[in-house]
């Protein structure tokens, strides 16, 4: 979590310094929810997370390195410059690339989790994550019902941040609660605090053991807020003061910090340490990935199937 604040923070000047190309979403508020379930995935699983997921990547085992070379457009990323910021992925190890947020990532799960099933491979669940906004699509919806249907062992964890960009939950969907969506797809249904560590981790880690004993699709939803934009380029200015200051408005990290120190897991020095640790590697990180060359489009092949340690491919 704490990497994953620092590291987006540094995001955040890099992109206000014309250093980054595109946009630039942060997941601040959000990261006890992504990282509750990148942390109880291993290796064999598949997860496709969204834009808000550094947390979860990291727990995945994405590195402050790959995320910086692929924000700054460094030829010795694992997109070797070629893409977007938020499209990063190692599709061969589980990890997927994003291809939308808008429901997109839950039939691709499917698919892969259905093409672990002809292998005959086991043990293996598939996971992403949703924005309530996102719920609403055709996309999300001809995801679900195919998961459901084939018993998938599919989480889908829903961050229900009170806001798809701009609009409030209340023009977005009629349900008086999203977990009754859970019924009608006939799936297994949890729900968490969104900034509550503990909760977060107790709650998915049930949904992710239940998916692994063969229990079917587990739909997760958690209420929170976002506590930035929708991206960089965003003030945030709809959100109401009254909502910043309820319950859904406390900060995620320093819930967790308080947590950790009071059940004496965590000493402020340890904080502390770890903090500086966190932001030291980041600005050295930063510092070196800047200097690293772009791809050359002269010189670039261009073969999506090409590796620049292998070679091109047959």
């Amino acid at each position: 979590m704490l990497e994953a604040r620092l590291l987006e923070e540094k995001l955040a000047a890099l992109y206000r310094s014309g250093k980054i190309v595109g946009g630039v979403f942060l997941g601040r508020g959000q990261e006890a929810l992504s990282v509750a379930l990148g942390v109880h995935l291993r290796r064999g699983d598949i997860y496709a997370p969204l834009i808000r997921d550094q947390a979860g990547r990291f727990a995945f085992g994405d590195t402050i390195l790959d995320t910086l070379r692929t924000y700054l457009g460094s030829s010795l990323g694992s997109m070797r410059g070629r893409d977007g910021n938020i499209h990063r992925g190692r599709p061969s190890e589980g990890y997927h690339a994003m291809i939308s947020h808008l429901g997109a990532m839950v039939s691709t799960v499917c698919g892969g989790l259905v093409a672990k099933r002809f292998r005959g491979e086991k043990g293996a669940v598939g996971a992403t994550c949703i924005g309530e906004g996102g719920t609403s699509t055709g996309s999300f919806h001809e995801g679900m019902n195919m998961a459901a249907v084939e018993n998938l062992p599919l989480i889908v964890v829903v961050a229900n941040n009170q806001y798809s960009y701009s609009t409030p939950n209340d023009r977005q969907f009629a349900c008086s609660d999203l977990l009754s969506k859970a019924t009608g797809y006939g799936v297994a249904g949890h729900r968490a605090i969104g900034n509550n560590l503990i909760d977060c981790l107790a709650v998915i880690g049930e949904a992710v053991a239940a998916a692994r004993r063969g229990e079917g699709t587990q739909l997760v939803v958690a209420d929170l807020l976002r506590l930035v934009g929708h991206g960089e380029h965003d003030d945030a200015s709809y959100i109401p003061e009254a909502m910043k200051k309820s319950p859904l408005g406390r900060d995620c990290l320093e819930l967790a910090r308080q947590s950790l120190i009071e059940q004496k897991w965590l000493s402020d020095d340890e904080a502390g340490s770890w903090h500086e640790a966190v932001e030291k590697e980041v600005e050295e990180t930063a510092s070196k990935v800047l200097r690293e060359p772009a791809p050359d489009p002269s010189e670039e092949d261009w073969n999506a199937f090409a590796s620049p340690s292998l070679g091109r491919n047959p």
